[in-house]
């Protein structure tokens, strides 16, 4: 008797922790009010790249800038209503980006209703890129920000623009925006490579430093795009 009385006092301890945990972890994913998310684009590019980059940026908003950002990115397809979804879009890739006429138009009409696309160039991007942005906004082009931008200098300075992340072409990493109806609707790094200085540590294995500059700036466009 004694025996099945303790067997029964260990079931009901371990249902008790078991609902408490449950309960936290529902809780504080219902706590989140905001989810990033990652644009899938057609051409073949790999747009799954940096695969830990937004929940590592979700996490460091979290902790430095006050978000309540859930660590688990959200995926949209480009042609799909799915980007209405997302305050914020990182599209990033190596290889080749196609838009087809309805894709464009879809992305043009999420970012003229308030949306906001990063595009992070992991190398390769480029010469791709900037074709298929012109279907989505045919008379505009990117135009270099200036160090004095406000994304620059929210949370956190940077001076002299974007840090260096990863060498590439050794070329000066640039910031570029299109800017519609007075607003910056697409922030575009080039020879930076923000996400991959947002990914898991141990995925370059770069400086700790390096490492906090990206996430330092993908705070501050963070935190420009929900003020803003």
């Amino acid at each position: 008797m004694v025996r099945n009385k303790r067997i029964w006092l260990v079931f009901m301890v371990i249902v008790t922790i078991t609902a408490a945990v449950l309960l936290a972890f529902t809780q504080r994913q219902q706590a989140y009010s905001i989810k990033l998310g990652r644009l899938k684009y057609n051409g073949g590019g790999d747009w799954y790249s940096s695969r830990t980059a937004l929940k590592n940026l979700a996490t460091f908003c979290n902790s430095n800038i006050n978000t309540s950002i859930d660590p688990n990115e959200g995926t949209a397809e480009i042609g799909s209503e799915d980007i209405f979804n997302y305050s914020y879009l990182f599209m990033t890739g190596h290889g080749n980006v196609v838009f087809s006429e309805s894709e464009a138009s879809n992305l043009r009409e999420y970012l003229k209703s308030g949306g906001f696309l990063h595009i992070c160039d992991n190398y390769g991007m480029d010469k791709f890129v900037r074709k298929e942005m012109k279907k989505v906004f045919p008379e505009s082009d990117f135009v270099e920000l200036p160090f004095t931008h406000p994304i620059y200098h929210q949370a956190f300075q940077f001076n002299s623009g974007l840090p260096k992340v990863h060498e590439h072409d050794g070329k000066a990493p640039k910031g570029y925006g299109i800017i519609i109806d007075g607003r910056l609707v697409c922030f575009y790094d080039y020879e930076c490579d923000l996400g991959n200085g947002w990914e898991d540590a141990e995925v370059y294995n770069d400086p700790i430093e390096v490492r906090a500059k990206a996430l330092q700036m993908g705070a501050n466009m963070v935190k420009y795009i929900f003020n803003n």
